[in-house]
């Protein structure tokens, strides 16, 4: 989930115009739309919206400290706020940076860019790899007020005790120690090139160990926001973390509401109640045209929409099959079918990532090819299922549905609770046997994943063995430029088994008013960082 290269500037849809809101009391509201990530994997919707400075409420401040109240809709409410345990990129969006931290982070924007959080500097390296020692800031304190100590650092970053732990993360638990109060220190068996994006996602996050509470509806972050309040089915509420030992929070209060309708999102916004829509729907983007209260920005991201073959299971175990319903795929169509907002990739790794390559020519639209190879494979009049989280538009799986049926392949749609998704397509069976789906359509969101694509187990199935070759010797390798060619070798060779065929590289537009600053302006369907963001 990390890499970079230098980052394309995002196209305008249209200038940015000025914007007067609507007079009223006081809040802000953005909206993400819900994709999924996987490993989990939602991505969602973010907005801003003004509500009243009622009894109770935090003041909308001054010029100094915090100033507002932004309220952030998403689509799909997570089930709990244990992001330790529970999957769902949505957690990532609004806990990671804003309540919980690691020892570094990621710049903004980037993929790949670290930076120190609660370390002082970035970790001193040995040469072999296998050490990195960091120094602890000072002065860094949970919300309980408690300081952050560096065994709280050597227990977090030691526990086997979570689902996401960097023990297995790394696949196998490293030796984390302390030498002095300020001083930890983690020693590898083997160089690992992907332990600073361990450390700066999940896995290195931060915790208190006397603390008690249940995190899966408490939070005791180091973040400049602090929990305030959750109403499940409805919003999640930040307040200022007024003892963050960072730079201060710039809002008072943010609101997490939770919208589904994408339709209703953008008649709030029209309406005046909301700030930012991000993003906004591709289909519903026209409606903006001649409002003169937003801006409208294509983001760059890592998001891709996958449609996944279970490649365990008969006729889709077959490369020469998964082959061809990735040749009979337009790419332009699909593309069109988002009205624009993305760009064809023929590959698992965005450009965006440093490994990436350009490898839309690999099993590129081609639907005679496409009949050919299914005539050889003897896999002519398929009847496939496709699983499909509910809330996404429908015109790009009408397209693929089309498009198959041009090659004889009949494509049923089926539907499904984001619930039922994860455990009928991404849950493995307990009982340890095949997942029973045929094809998968979901949007993974979450940046440096190739690793999914050569882990047994995973939904997609078989493993192609040399890719995975390619991977570990990446891992292993103490030159950053040496594990980037590794991984783009290792995703050519996937890209020709097929294991999915990666429809587009989603670039979603956010429109956001001009009384809202600093709002970010890539992966937002990943991460959300408030840093910086205030209104007026």
């Amino acid at each position: 989930m990390t890499e970079q290269q230098p980052e394309p500037q995002a196209e305008n849809r249209q200038a940015a115009p000025e914007y007067r809101k609507r007079k009223r009391s006081g809040t802000t509201v953005i909206i993400a739309i819900a994709v999924l990530a996987v490993a989990a994997i939602v991505a969602v919707v973010a907005l801003t919206a003004g509500r009243d400075n009622g009894e109770g409420g935090a003041p909308t401040g001054g010029d100094d400290g915090a100033r507002g109240e932004l309220t952030v809709g998403l689509q799909l409410e997570p089930g709990n706020l244990d992001i330790r345990n529970t999957a769902g990129v949505a957690l990532d969006q609004i806990l990671i940076d804003n309540v919980y931290q690691g020892l570094v982070g990621l710049a903004p924007g980037s993929v790949d860019e670290f930076v120190p959080v609660l370390a002082e500097s970035l970790p001193e390296v040995s040469e072999d790899g296998l050490s990195y020692t960091f120094v602890l800031r000072e002065g860094a304190a949970f919300e309980s007020g408690n300081p952050v100590t560096a065994a709280d650092v050597v227990d977090s970053l030691s526990s086997e005790d979570a689902s996401f732990t960097l023990a297995a993360a790394l696949g196998t638990a490293p030796a984390v120690s302390s030498p002095d109060e300020r001083t930890v220190v983690i020693e590898l068996e083997a160089p690992n090139s992907q332990l600073l994006w361990h450390l700066a996602n999940r896995p290195g996050l931060i915790y208190e160990t006397a603390f008690d509470g249940d995190l899966a509806s408490a939070t005791n972050g180091t973040g400049p926001y602090v929990l305030e309040d959750w109403k499940q089915g409805d919003s999640i509420a930040f307040a200022a973390n007024d003892a963050y030992w960072g730079e201060p929070a710039t809002l008072d209060r943010v609101i997490w509401q939770y919208i589904p309708d994408a339709n209703a999102a953008v008649n709030a916004a029209l309406g005046g109640e909301l700030d930012v829509v991000a993003p906004v729907t591709s289909s519903f983007v026209s409606r903006f045209d001649g409002s003169d209260a937003f801006s409208l920005t294509r983001a760059d991201s890592t998001d891709v929409f996958t449609r996944a073959y279970n490649s365990a299971k008969e006729p889709l175990d077959d490369p020469r099959v998964r082959s061809a319903l990735s040749k009979a795929i337009d790419g332009e169509a699909i593309i069109e079918a988002f009205y624009g907002d993305g760009k064809a990739l023929g590959g698992p790794i965005t450009d965006l990532e440093p490994a990436y390559e350009d490898l839309t020519a690999v099993n590129d639209y081609d639907p005679e090819g496409a009949r050919e190879l299914l005539a050889d494979a003897d896999a002519e009049d398929l009847e496939l299922t496709v699983t499909i989280p509910n809330f996404y538009p429908q015109e790009p799986i009408d397209q693929v549905v089309s498009q198959l049926a041009e090659v004889g392949v009949t494509l049923e749609v089926e539907a499904v609770e984001f619930a039922t998704w994860l455990s009928d397509v991404y849950t493995a069976p307990e009982d340890g046997g095949p997942r029973d789906f045929d094809l998968s359509y979901v949007n993974h969101a979450e940046a440096n994943d190739f690793v999914n694509y050569v882990t047994e187990g995973y939904y997609f199935g078989a493993v192609n063995e040399e890719a995975r070759e390619r991977y570990d010797a990446a891992i292993a390798a103490t030159d950053g430029a040496e594990a980037s060619q590794l991984i783009r070798e290792a995703a050519a060779l996937v890209a020709e088994d097929a294991p999915a065929k990666w429809l587009i590289n989603y670039t979603p537009t956010n429109a956001v008013s001009t009384e809202v600053h600093g709002f970010p302006e890539s992966n937002t369907n990943s991460r959300i960082p408030l840093e910086g963001v205030s209104i007026g």
